[in-house]
C-alpha cells in the first residue's frame, strides 16, 4: 500500500492520536529550525559566542543586553501564522478525534491553528513575566517596551521569557502531561523533528500503542521502529493527505 495512503488510514482509524513536533513543522511558516545550514544555530550574531551559548541561563543572567539581542532578532516571529500541517491536527480534533500534541517549539502555532491539547515542552514566547512582581507581558507587549532589554513598568526589573533555556529545568507539569498524551495514544506521528535533543527526545520512548509513523527530512533514531516513514516536507505530505477521499 502507498505510504500515504497508509498514513492516511491510520489516522482516521485512531482513536486517541498523538503528535510530536519540532522545528520542521513551522519552517514552512518562516520559522527556521535549529541545526540545518540556514538554521538558528548558523546565524552567529557574535564572534565571540556561540548561539547555544547566548540562549542559556547563566548567558541571559549575565548579559541580559546581548541575550535580547539575539532573542529578538533570531527567536520572535511575530507575524508567523500557522501553516497547513498545524491547521490539519486542529481540523481532526474539531471533527471530534482525540487529538494531542506534544511539541519542542515555543511559537504557539499549534494553538493558534486551533489545538487545544498542547504541551509545550520547552515553554513560548507569547508569555513573558518579570523576575520579580511576575506581572505577564504577551510577546507583543513585550516587543512593545522601550530599551534593549524589557524591563516591567512596575517595578523596573528584567522580563524573562516563558522559554526553557539551556541549563534550565523541564517543567514538571507539562512533561507529566506529555508523557500521560504518548503513554495513552493508539498513534504517535512525529514531525519535523531529528530526535536528539534531550530529555525530550527520550519521551517517545514511552508510546506504546499500535501505529508509530514519522515525517521528517531526514531519518531519525526512530525510523527503524517507524511503521511508516517519510523524507518529505510536512506541509506537502499533508496536501497529498488532504486529496485522499
Amino acid at each position: 500500500m502507498d505510504s500515504i495512503q497508509k498514513l492516511h488510514d491510520i489516522l482516521q482509524q485512531s482513536r486517541h492520536l498523538c503528535v510530536f513536533t519540532g522545528a520542521g513543522i513551522s519552517v514552512p511558516s518562516g520559522i527556521p529550525d535549529f541545526r540545518s545550514a540556514e538554521g538558528i544555530y548558523s546565524q552567529k550574531m557574535h564572534t565571540r559566542y556561540r548561539p547555544e551559548e547566548m540562549i542559556s541561563h547563566s548567558f541571559f543572567m549575565r548579559h541580559p543586553d546581548l541575550f535580547y539581542a539575539f532573542y529578538k532578532s533570531k527567536m520572535l516571529y511575530p507575524n508567523a501564522k500557522p501553516n497547513a500541517a498545524h491547521r490539519f491536527f486542529a481540523q481532526l480534533e474539531q471533527e471530534g478525534k482525540t487529538v494531542s500534541v506534544v511539541t519542542q517549539n515555543i511559537d504557539g502555532l499549534h494553538q493558534a491553528a486551533g489545538s487545544s491539547r498542547v504541551y509545550e515542552l520547552h515553554g513560548s514566547v507569547h508569555r513573558n513575566y518579570c523576575h520579580r512582581c511576575g506581572r505577564f507581558f504577551s510577546m507583543e507587549e513585550l516587543l512593545a517596551l522601550p530599551g534593549e532589554v524589557p524591563r516591567c513598568p512596575d517595578d523596573g526589573e528584567i522580563i524573562k521569557p516563558d522559554v526553557v533555556l539551556y541549563e534550565e529545568p523541564l517543567d514538571d507539569r507539562v512533561v507529566r502531561g506529555a508523557l500521560h498524551a504518548i503513554g495513552e495514544a493508539d498513534t504517535l506521528l512525529i514531525i519535523g523533528t531529528s530526535l536528539v535533543v534531550y530529555p525530550a527526545a527520550a519521551y517517545v520512548r514511552y508510546f506504546q500503542g499500535e501505529h508509530l509513523a514519522l515525517i521528517n527530512k531526514t531519518p531519525t533514531p526512530m525510523d527503524k521502529e517507524a511503521e511508516i516513514a517519510l523524507y518529505d516536507d510536512v506541509v506537502e505530505v499533508i496536501e497529498q493527505l488532504e486529496k485522499i477521499k
